[in-house]
């Protein structure tokens, strides 16, 4: 067994995590899944930036965790989580870094959604 890489961002792999100064909604089915104003916006590389949104801001009560993990060797390891409201499409739409390596540890107790699972990602 070998151990999973980590490494640290640089200029090969730049990643930064800015406190994003709009408010930021999450809908589903109707729903307001999450709603803050202290998201942290992470750019990473080429990637699209994505919306950090603490979990005291999110209803926890309408994710179910799910089995699914995955790795980041800048990261760590991933944890889901699905949305019952979005059916089939909202399987494994959270993920979230519960241990995140310590170069992003600003991540530690946030959650982020993937925008084609849910319907709406909105900075206002």
């Amino acid at each position: 067994m070998t151990d999973k890489p980590i490494r640290i961002p640089g200029h090969d792999h730049p990643i930064s995590i800015e406190a994003n100064p709009s408010r930021v909604v999450v809908k589903i089915g109707g729903r307001i899944i999450a709603d803050t104003h202290d998201a942290l916006t992470l750019r990473e590389a080429s990637y699209p930036p994505v919306q950090y949104i603490p979990r005291r801001d999110v209803d926890m009560a309408a994710l179910t965790r799910s089995e699914h993990t995955t790795y980041c060797p800048y990261k760590g390891d991933a944890s889901y989580y699905s949305i019952a409201a979005g059916g089939d499409r909202s399987v494994n739409a959270v993920w979230t870094y519960e241990t995140p390596f310590e170069a992003m540890a600003q991540i530690k107790d946030y959650v982020a959604f993937y925008p084609d699972r849910v319907d709406e990602i909105e900075a206002i």
